[in-house]
Formats: structure tokens, sequence, C-alpha cells
């Protein structure tokens, strides 16, 4: 039978995707499983398709509950999971067939608390394999606590996402979620992370992040501020036990209040996204030489918290050229790194 694997998987409005998600899952070349549908609270069609799929399948069990948001309902299913490894996969994306018995395979082969598959960026039609972080000579990575973390502040390799890995249930059981954020994985991911003894990296794209204009992330408002209160409670935690990161995670934090400070600008014309430029722009003021010493190696981002501390409207003009060069570039050349993969639309669509 081999080992049992429980997938939790969050539903909350999303029946145009959710048949798509549920086959690629009750699908799967590994059996031993038990799908746990966390209906958190929808308002359309989606819960009545999860129970569908319960009749269909004695693997699927389903849960209703009031809307708490994506923490709460991993939350739920963290609590109720039986199963020796934990698989995330939320319900607009969906996955290969053959995805749990790899990771499987992988966790008895190198005894690795997580293995974390590629993942492809799945738009209308058309996927992205992002490969600038690959190393196509080593198509499976053992990486330590140390390298891993490393990893996860860098931002390339390995990224926040929850979803995607296998996890030993034992290692996260006892870890919730932080409830009634945003990014609520950047608040989580680091202390899964100073658990682990061994991670394994398949660069073979197993997972599909569905791209949608109406997701929590496709939607910008001043809200997704969280991931920079989630990063400056990593940075707290990097302080105490990993000093050799600290530069490192204030590159990424002044990287990240920059783009959101541009996003700010893009879609929050308000008196709120005002206000919270205006509060970004005093984060990055009250640490400012931290953060000059962070940038300094780095030419393009340190050129950009120059321009910012020179005046904010300085960055964004920058940012404005680079677009208008950037969309001349790509009418002569092919993004690097990014490889396009065309899908039929019926895959898309479910």
């Amino acid at each position: 039978m081999g080992k049992k694997v429980s997938i939790i998987v969050p539903i909350y409005n999303v029946e145009q995707y959710l048949s798509q998600c549920l086959e690629s899952l009750i699908q799967q070349t590994h059996h031993t499983l038990e799908i746990l549908l966390i209906n958190d609270g929808s308002t359309d069609q989606s819960g009545q398709i999860a129970e569908h799929y319960q009749e269909l399948d004695a693997r699927v069990r389903v849960f209703h509950k009031e809307n708490g948001g994506l923490s709460d309902a991993r939350n739920f299913g963290l609590k109720v999971a039986t199963g020796e490894y934990i698989l995330f996969v939320d319900s607009d994306d969906w996955v290969e067939q053959s995805m749990v018995a790899q990771l499987l395979t992988l966790a008895a082969t190198f005894d690795a608390d997580i293995v974390q598959a590629a993942f492809l960026y799945a738009f209308e039609g058309y996927c992205l394999y992002d490969q600038r972080y690959i190393e196509r000579e080593n198509p499976v990575a053992v990486l330590d606590r140390q390298t891993v973390m490393t990893e996860l502040v860098k931002n390339e390799k390995i990224k926040n996402f929850a979803w995607g890995k296998l996890y030993k249930r034992r290692l996260i059981s006892d870890l919730p979620f932080k409830k009634g954020v945003r990014f609520e994985d950047v608040f989580w991911a680091h202390h899964v992370v100073h658990r682990t003894h061994r991670y394994v990296m398949v660069n073979q794209p197993l997972y599909y992040y569905r791209q949608r204009e109406d997701s929590i992330v496709g939607a910008y408002s001043p809200k997704n501020l969280d991931i920079i209160t989630g990063l400056k409670e990593r940075h707290a935690f990097i302080e105490t036990h990993y000093q050799g990161l600290i530069q490192a995670s204030n590159q990424l934090i002044v990287k990240t209040c920059l783009i959101h400070y541009h996003l700010l600008f893009r879609y929050c014309r308000s008196s709120e996204g005002r206000r919270h430029r205006k509060l970004l722009q005093n984060a990055i003021q009250a640490h400012v030489q931290d953060y000059k010493k962070a940038v300094h190696k780095h030419r393009q981002l340190s050129l950009y918290l120059r321009a910012f501390l020179l005046h904010p409207y300085c960055y964004i003009c920058i940012l404005l050229v680079k677009s208008i060069i950037g969309r001349i570039g790509r009418l002569c050349r092919k993004p690097q790194g990014l490889v396009r993969i065309e899908q039929p639309r019926k895959e898309m669509n479910g």
C-alpha cells in the first residue's frame, strides 16, 4: 500500500476550477491517500462539487466550516490529517498524476523531511516554467537546514509557498498558519525550515500554479503589505538564529518595500494608498543605513534605493524608463530563463 499521504485542499468559491484540481488528485498513481477538502464557507457551488467527489471516491473527506480564511482552513486540515506525510494543494491549482509517487520516492530515498517539486505558472492557454535558478546538471538536490534557510531568504530556488511540497506530518503538525493575514506562508515557512534536517528539491515541474486576476494575490490592495510584516517577523528570527543571513534578509525587505510602493502607486491612488506609501517611505528611512549596507553590492537594487531616497518619484521614473526599454527589447529577443509551454484550453479550464 505504501505510505499514507494527507492532501489538504482549502476551498473557497472556486466552482470554476475545483473539478480539475480534484480530478488530478483522485487520479494519482500513488493510491494510499486521504484527500481532505476543507470548504471554508463557500457561497457558490464549491461545497456541492466537493460532496460529489466524496461520493465518487472513499478517500475524499469533506469538511464544511464557517469562513475563516486560508490559514484557518489549512489549520483545520492539519488537525484532522492522519497521514504520515502532508501535501498542500490550493483548490484552483492542479498537479501531475505522478506527483505524490515521485515525491514519496525521493522522501524515502534520502530520508527527507520535505521534498519540493518545481512548478509551472499556469495562464489561460499556456504555462511558464522559470528556469533561472535551475541547475540542469543537478536535477535532484539534497540540502541541509542552513542551505535551505539561505535559499528561502534569497527567494530564488526556494519560495515561501506551502503548496507543492511534501512534508513529514510530525514536522508541521504543531505549527499552525497565522490567521487573519495575507501571504501567510511568509510567516510560516522559516519556522518549518528551522526544524528541517534534510530537504530535497526536484527540478521536474509537477505542480500547476494557476494565475488568476481575481485571486488573493492578483487583486492588489494595501492588505498585501502583510508580506512586509511577515518578512520583518522573519528578520527578527534571522537575527536570533541565522546572523549570517541578516544582510540577505534586509536586501529582500528593501526589494519588497520598493516593489509594493510601486504597486500602491499604480493601483491604489486613494487616500489610503497614499497613506500606505508614506508608511513604506518611513519604514525604509527608519533603517536606511542597514538597508544601504545590505544592497551596496547589488547594482540595480542599490540604484533603486538611492533614487527612492532622493525622491520616491525618481524611483518610479526609473521603472517607467526601464519598462519602455524592456518592451522594445522583448520585440527583439526572448525573455531569459522563462520557457513557454502551450496548454490545450481544456487543461486550463478542467
